[in-house]
């Protein structure tokens, strides 16, 4: 008979997401790019398919998932994140992972279609657009919703059980847009895709980076399962999230990225202990990284966040 200790690792992040206390803290990362310094080698990229016949392009895939697997189990992470590939091959990366584990762990992948923070040079034509053609944003905006909501459903049928809807809001002074015109732009396409992608039976994580206090309340009114990075980089403190909608959602994140680049060792840690004092309390925190563990972070400095984690995931 199983007991309470022996939940799998997508139990867990099930847990975690519906404000449940699991057996411990799960933990997962948006992306994990450290793999090739960890593990000898770098998950599959969609430009390492081309000019790949039918049979390569099939074993490279199917390689690489086990190759994830392995990757993933060595973490204990209880969300398998795939990207990378391109809308087919993430389905067919989702099958083999399914097939070799069953429902061991939950898959995610991208799954936004809002707006987000433009690139720097495009900026100014992006608000006086909206400003200017409010229709015409309005049109766009439902139609890349939409576009997302179709895609995952078709990922949701591939075997896909959770979604990270990762369109950027905010930098670290406060979101781009005001929150008059995020009410009006995005939150309603937002609230779209992550309704229709729970009644379709997944999951929703939404990421943003930068301060997204100025709008909380309305990321919280859409209702995704979780909230992702809480950047501390803005100045966004778990403890405070925790006590203002801790009851509402899932909170994941909050160790500082930036500190792990410059910082000490001791702050590192300090800063993984401070989230799991304050985010673990009564369930709804997934452990992880304030952003990604990127290319050029120190491994060393990763595996301290993780080493804090084993000692106090347990509940």
């Amino acid at each position: 008979m199983r007991g309470f200790y022996d939940m799998t690792p997508r139990e867990r992040a099930v847990a975690a997401l519906t404000l449940n206390i699991p057996d411990q803290v799960p933990t997962f990362e948006l992306e994990f790019q450290l793999e090739d310094l960890m593990f000898g080698k770098r998950f599959l990229h969609q430009e390492d398919l081309i000019g790949k016949s039918a049979k390569e392009r099939e074993f490279l895939i199917k390689e690489n998932a086990e190759y994830m697997i392995h990757v993933y189990e060595e973490l204990e992470y209880s969300i398998i994140p795939v990207h990378y590939l391109d809308t087919q091959g993430i389905k067919e990366t989702a099958a083999h992972i399914r097939k070799l584990t069953g429902d061991r762990f939950m898959l995610t992948t991208h799954g936004d279609g809002t707006f987000s923070i433009p690139s720097g040079d495009k900026m100014l034509d992006f608000v006086y657009w909206l400003a200017d053609n409010p229709d015409e944003a309005h049109e766009t905006a439902q139609r890349y919703a939409d576009q997302a909501i179709e895609r995952n459903k078709e990922l949701i049928d591939a075997g896909f059980d959770s979604f990270i809807l990762c369109s950027d809001y905010c930098f670290n002074s406060g979101p781009f847009l005001s929150p008059t015109m995020f009410r009006e732009f995005v939150q309603p396409y937002l609230y779209k895709i992550i309704q229709e992608t729970k009644k379709a039976g997944a999951y929703t994580i939404k990421h943003t980076d930068g301060n997204i206090m100025p709008i909380l309340d309305q990321l919280v009114e859409c209702g995704p399962h979780a909230i992702h990075s809480l950047d501390p980089m803005a100045k966004v403190d778990i403890k405070e999230v925790k006590e203002l909608v801790g009851d509402k959602v899932c909170l994941c994140g909050n160790v500082n990225c930036a500190l792990m680049q410059t910082g000490t060792d001791e702050e590192v840690v300090e800063s993984a202990k401070y989230c799991l004092t304050y985010g673990k309390p009564n369930g709804g925190y997934i452990f992880c990284t304030s952003n990604v563990p990127f290319r050029g972070l120190p491994v060393e400095r990763y595996k301290l966040i993780l080493d804090v984690w084993k000692q106090m995931r347990d509940y």
